[in-house]
């Protein structure tokens, strides 16, 4: 099914729904939109950050602690 075509169904189901129905299928469409915009939003900042060069001076950073220093492990 076409992109169009999904969007013609939905509005021909909604169209038949009552009122409070149609708001209700709103609301939900809202929420898909705002998880889409957050998830792309994460991505971006995902990318940039891994792209970025902001943290390369720990590279060559010495380890301050190592297994020794701890005092309990965790045996998963």
């Amino acid at each position: 099914m076409t992109r169009q075509a999904i969007i013609q169904h939905t509005a021909n189901i909604i169209n038949k729904l009552p009122q409070e129905k149609a708001e209700e299928i709103s609301e939900f469409a809202d929420f898909v939109m705002r998880r889409h915009e957050d998830h792309l939003l994460s991505e971006g900042i995902m990318k940039i950050t891994a792209e970025s060069s902001s943290f390369d001076f720990l590279i060559n950073d010495e380890d301050l602690y190592n297994e020794t220093d701890l005092k309990e492990k965790f045996n998963a």
